[in-house]
């Protein structure tokens, strides 16, 4: 029989567990089950969410994590996980049914077929897609042409994390997570393992104000990521979002990474159209489901 507990904060084993699970679910599937805020938020004193832990016979079965505070929109997220070893034995089914039903959104990752099959059979309908897409950077790439006045340096740490989180928010005032992006969630990723500040792109203006940044993020020797590229409003529609991209490109490149993946909504067609032109194609999609 299946054991359901609850916990505001996972202690340093059961984090430790719990990446064991998640690590064994990535190695099947092929994608991470969770993103990394949630990652962020298994560490001991994170605060802000709420962790279900199943067990089957002792041993760890599923993971559910669900963020309390929400996003833009109000709504608690879930992200949650099922071991190989425990799958099609209801651990999936047990983990959604427990968690609140209340302005809940839950995510998918990489749009497995079984957490369809789990939506339908529990009355959940798709209402946000993220599409994964990726790039072969064996081909020529454009250089990016600024415009005029504007130029380029490394983010420096200690210094610029205001400037950012200000034109982050101005940038994705309309983005359920993103825009919310505070100066301790900078500094936070500072922290991380792989964050790199030459890889962290930042545009100025001729008056010498922060324009737009490509923030990048290398995963492995061979894949990069296009991890945020955000311009400010005042400064949209000059060509601006599109050097800053190549930039980044080329930045990853002289990495040695061979392949680059970036995350962009569905909906947003104008940054699909835009990827999609300097050669990006669909890997694989998010889907997030409510009630």
């Amino acid at each position: 029989m299946a054991q359901l507990s609850w916990y505001d904060e996972l202690t340093t084993e059961q984090a430790a567990e719990v990446g064991q699970l998640l690590e064994a679910a990535e190695d099947t599937d092929g994608v991470a089950p969770v993103g990394e805020a949630v990652r962020l938020r298994m560490r001991p004193g994170a605060t802000g969410s709420r962790h279900l832990l199943v067990h089957l016979d002792g041993e760890l079965a599923g993971y559910a994590h669900v963020d309390v505070l929400g996003d833009a929109d109000g709504n608690k997220v879930a992200e949650l996980a099922v071991h190989p070893a425990h799958r099609h034995r209801g651990v999936g089914e047990a983990l959604v049914t427990a968690l609140p039903q209340e302005k809940l959104r839950i995510w998918a990752h990489g749009g497995h077929p079984d957490a369809g099959k789990l939506a339908e059979k529990l009355g959940l309908s798709k209402v946000r897609e993220l599409l994964r897409m990726r790039l072969r950077l064996e081909n020529d790439l454009p250089e990016p042409k600024l415009p005029e006045g504007v130029t380029i340096r490394p983010f420096v740490p200690g210094k610029d994390e205001a400037a950012v989180v200000y034109v982050n928010h101005r940038a994705f005032d309309w983005h359920p997570e993103q825009g919310s992006m505070s100066i301790e969630d900078v500094r936070a990723k500072e922290e991380e393992a792989w964050f790199d500040p030459e890889g962290f792109l930042l545009a100025f203006d001729a008056d010498g104000r922060l324009a737009g940044f490509h923030w990048t993020k290398v995963h492995t020797p061979e894949l990069g990521e296009v991890y945020v590229v955000g311009v400010d409003p005042d400064s949209q529609g000059g060509g601006l979002g599109k050097a800053l991209t190549l930039a980044g490109l080329h930045h990853l490149r002289g990495r040695g990474v061979g392949e680059v993946m970036l995350y962009v909504e569905a909906d947003n067609t104008v940054a699909v159209r835009v990827y999609t032109k300097l050669g990006f194609t669909l890997w694989d999609a998010d889907v997030q489901y409510a009630r």
